[in-house]
């Protein structure tokens, strides 16, 4: 089993003179879930290199077992800064995608041709793509075979507006992820603020939040395993 992570490269929280990038938890928690189930694990994003951490995400508030699993781990760190360039990957050469969030990707992998191609071919080649958080807007310009907006008539989910609300960041962002896939014609549903809520709906799956972070990469296991 080989699974691409794609990550953000967009380190600036729009004009607030702030630093954004990627969610800790949601790249450590959908890391270690998929490698420790035999997962060969590639880590791409569209500049390559060492991408941005979202430096809240490692305050200790959101500090999770897996989070200081992964700082402590030479190997994973070393991975991270060397991701491969988002446009040097091919959907062939793995079986799923994986999409962690933060606010970054809304930035560059939302507006991404690299990105948007590359989720549209996992698709079409029946290959499950899961996103969590923040990196469910990166569909917003995925299209079917037939044109259509990839989320129109799908149920899916992903970060809330209560809950941009409640960061103080509606305002900043480029677009609310609820918004944008209700646009797009998206069945959203959510749960709670914080609590995990994962949707799939054929082969995709999407999760809420932070904390649905494990709960979308065991969805997806499932799901690559039933297909096996």
């Amino acid at each position: 089993m080989k699974v691409l992570i794609v990550l953000t490269s967009h380190d600036q929280l729009g004009d607030t003179g702030r630093k954004t990038g990627f969610w800790l938890e949601e790249l450590a928690a959908p890391y270690y879930a998929l490698k420790d189930a035999g997962a060969e694990i590639v880590l791409a994003s569209p500049k390559g290199g060492q991408p941005p951490l979202d430096p809240k995400s490692n305050e200790p508030a959101f500090q999770t077992d897996e989070t200081r699993r992964f700082a402590a781990d030479p190997q994973a760190n070393a991975q991270l800064a060397a991701t491969v360039r988002l446009d040097s990957v091919s959907q062939a050469d793995f079986d799923t995608v994986f999409y962690p969030g933060g606010h970054g990707p809304l930035w560059d992998l939302a507006e991404d041709k690299h990105s948007v191609a590359l989720i549209e071919s996992f698709i079409t080649a029946g290959k499950p793509v899961a996103l969590v958080c923040h990196a469910p807007g990166v569909l917003r310009h995925a299209k079917t075979p037939e044109g259509r907006p990839l989320v129109e008539g799908k149920q899916v989910t992903g970060f809330s507006n209560t809950e941009e609300a409640a960061v103080e960041l509606t305002d900043v962002v480029p677009f609310l992820v609820e918004d944008e896939l209700e646009a797009k014609g998206g069945i959203y549903t959510k749960g709670p603020d914080w609590a995990p809520h994962v949707v799939s709906d054929g082969l995709l799956i999407t999760g809420q939040n932070p904390a649905s972070s494990t709960p979308t990469a065991e969805r997806l296991l499932s799901q690559l395993r039933a297909g096996k």
